[in-house]
């Protein structure tokens, strides 16, 4: 059965069939071929896989994410950046990292990082003139930060996969996502000092001031959520619709960035980008009840147990294969796949699970970044008007930085573990 398996889901997903086909044509043919399972339980399984609240968080978080992305934030948040660190060598670049790493933690999303963010700051980067590459390179790496800096919508998937606490996954990730920021950071202020890209005119007092007002409701948002979450005042599902309200008030009302017209647009292709989501996740998480019902985790496990000794070993392993999954499968599908196998192995190793967590998520978040199937070099394709092959190159530096920081993260626990112990107290 599990050489069947193997095959047939190989065989859909090379032929270009969508992911949910494939888990969801793989787990039927499974149960139909080798299991007594009536076949009934399936679309039972996949509506009870959607009956959780915490679940309910990721259409909430994708709706903030689309509506602060077609508003005015990213324009007030790079405006704000500018002000603060412009005059700065590399200004202009070290701005675009801030901003994205401040737009990430209102939206947790690496796309919608690209196109509200790259859109403005590449012409800006190029007419500063910055090299072309260099520009490139740094929008589509730098928005990837979306997902390891919270609120991250794979953290919630993981969580729920995992049975892990939201909340101390939020938390994880700041460590990881602000040493990869400063090491962009780091990167573009030593690029600017050898090509001597200088810095803007300092700002005049009161233009600071502007751009703080400005830009302060935009900063409020992750403050508000997540100081919510870790204050008692709300769960995180709760959050997330408190981030929606705030999201509208904001556009609508402060920015005017949005009109009500736009506003349902934003609706209807937030609603579309849930439940293509929400379908890969029932029919994951169906596939991953097969998996663990017919014992096939358990069987690796012990089999990955009894060859490599040493936890240290696995977790190269496990870094090796997730950057090869990640250039072809999607995050959310890569951990509703592998998530129930590698559970079993990291329960024989005492490897924690929330750092393991961290570590997954930035493994499959450079699969953002290479091809075939990476997300950020299409959406970076389409708004800067280059070719895939040139964002690639581009991207080289900011790949091999992010390497350095997982190699760090995966043996360095304190990095992602520090926040959650002191909050919690593990």
């Amino acid at each position: 059965m599990s050489s069947m398996m193997v095959i047939v889901f190989l065989l859909l997903l090379v032929s270009g069939t969508p992911i949910a086909i494939v888990l969801g044509a793989t787990t039927l043919l499974s149960v139909v071929l080798f299991t007594k399972i009536p076949v009934q339980m399936l679309p039972q399984l996949m509506f009870s896989a959607l009956d959780s609240f915490t679940l309910l968080a990721v259409p909430m978080f994708i709706l903030t994410g689309e509506i602060i992305g077609s508003g005015r934030t990213a324009e007030m948040l790079i405006g704000l950046s500018k002000a603060l660190l412009g005059r700065v060598a590399g200004g202009l670049a070290i701005t675009t990292v801030l901003a994205c790493m401040a737009f990430a933690s209102i939206t947790g999303s690496s796309l919608t990082g690209i196109v509200a963010i790259g859109a403005i700051m590449f012409p800006a980067l190029v007419k500063g003139n910055y090299e072309e590459r260099f520009s490139l390179g740094l929008i589509t790496s730098t928005s990837s930060l979306g997902i390891m800096i919270p609120p991250s919508i794979p953290m919630i998937i993981y969580a729920l996969v995992m049975g892990v606490s939201v909340g101390q996954l939020f938390l994880a990730g700041f460590g990881p996502g602000i040493l990869m920021g400063l090491a962009f950071m780091g990167y573009s202020f030593y690029k600017a000092k050898r090509c001597g890209w200088v810095g803007e005119e300092k700002p005049s007092w009161s233009e600071l001031m502007r751009r703080a007002k400005e830009g302060i409701w935009a900063l409020l948002l992750p403050i508000v959520v997540l100081g919510g979450i870790y204050g008692g005042v709300f769960t995180p599902t709760e959050a997330a619709g408190v981030s929606v309200i705030y999201a509208i008030v904001v556009e609508l009302v402060l920015y005017k960035g949005l009109s009500p017209s736009k506003l349902f647009s934003v609706l209807k292709g937030s609603a579309v980008l849930s439940g293509c989501l929400l379908f890969i996740f029932s029919c994951g998480t169906t596939f991953s009840w097969l998996l663990t019902s017919q014992q096939i985790p358990q069987r690796m496990a012990e089999h990955i147990l009894g060859l490599l000794t040493e936890p240290w070993m696995f977790l190269v392993g496990v870094n090796v294969l997730l950057l090869a999954v990640g250039c072809f499968l999607d995050i959310a599908s890569a951990i509703l796949i592998f998530g129930p196998i590698f559970y079993p192995i990291l329960v024989g190793y005492k490897i924690d699970l929330i750092h393991f967590g961290i570590v997954m998520i930035l493994n499959l978040e450079m699969g953002f970044l290479t091809p075939p199937v990476g997300f950020n070099l299409f959406v970076a394709s389409s708004v800067t008007r280059h070719s895939i092959v040139e964002i690639s190159r581009a991207v080289l530096p900011f790949l091999l930085m992010m390497l350095f920081c997982l190699g760090l993260v995966t043996y360095l626990p304190s990095i992602s573990m520090l926040l959650p112990n002191l909050v919690f107290r593990r």
